[in-house]
């Protein structure tokens, strides 16, 4: 998918000839002259990268960048006609990625916003991974909280799942019943011990192929349970 870039400043001679070399390594190029210009384009798409000029009409480019930082975090690289380091770190605390300094020469430009979509993209990979586990044949998705066995999904209640999640995050490490009622269930929970076995048993029928010769969840007699991280 083409990279997409929103490119901002209120020098149209300078936004033409960044648009027509971006485009020519195949990148979509939007345009906008002005702050407030900037900011819709921002709320309407979500660009790889943001190349946005300090000195605008109508909302300045750190104004800009704020606003957009409390929506997006997309990546910004301010422009600034200015050698003052002042302008590079009030940039930076308000939320940009990166700054160049005017005049710059096209092919740093370039470099620059294929470097940050690429560190990006690889962050975004990352976390995304991170955010999914997988133990043999079980995929964990944590952000929709989903469990998948054997590529079919397996319907958890809500403690079943907080469970099963506490447990993988930590694997090995052995949880009382105790320990794991009052980090799942709470603190002030009228319940008992029990409510805990009897998570764990309906857990394990739906996530174990074999529940009584469990290979996740194991207990440790007269301690806890255990998720077991090899097979």
């Amino acid at each position: 998918m083409a990279k997409r870039v929103l490119v901002v400043d209120d020098e149209k001679l300078i936004v033409k000839g960044i648009r027509f070399s971006l485009e020519q390594d195949g990148m979509e190029v939007d345009c906008a002259y002005d702050g407030e210009e900037a900011l819709e384009a921002a709320k309407k798409k979500e660009y790889d990268v943001v190349l946005l000029d300090v000195m605008l009409p109508k909302l300045t480019g750190f104004e800009v960048c704020q606003q957009i930082r409390e929506f997006s975090s997309m990546p910004i690289i301010m422009l600034t006609a200015k050698g003052d380091d002042m302008d590079k770190i009030l940039g930076l605390e308000y939320g940009a990625d990166d700054y160049i300094t005017k005049p710059f020469n096209i092919l740093e430009v370039k470099a620059r916003i294929k470097a940050i979509i690429r560190r990006t993209r690889k962050n975004q990979a990352a976390n995304e991974a991170a955010r999914t586990i997988t133990f043999g044949t079980m995929k964990i998705d944590s952000d929709n909280r989903r469990v998948y066995i054997d590529g079919k999904e397996v319907n958890l209640t809500a403690k079943e799942f907080d469970l099963l999640e506490l447990l993988i995050n930590n694997p090995n490490k052995v949880y009382s019943r105790e320990n794991l009622l009052n980090i799942v269930w709470g603190y002030d929970y009228p319940g008992d011990v029990r409510t805990v076995d009897v998570h764990i048993r309906r857990l394990r029928e739906k996530i174990e192929s074999n529940p009584s010769e469990p290979k996740y969840i194991h207990t440790k007699w007269g301690v806890g349970y255990f998720f077991q991280d090899q097979e």
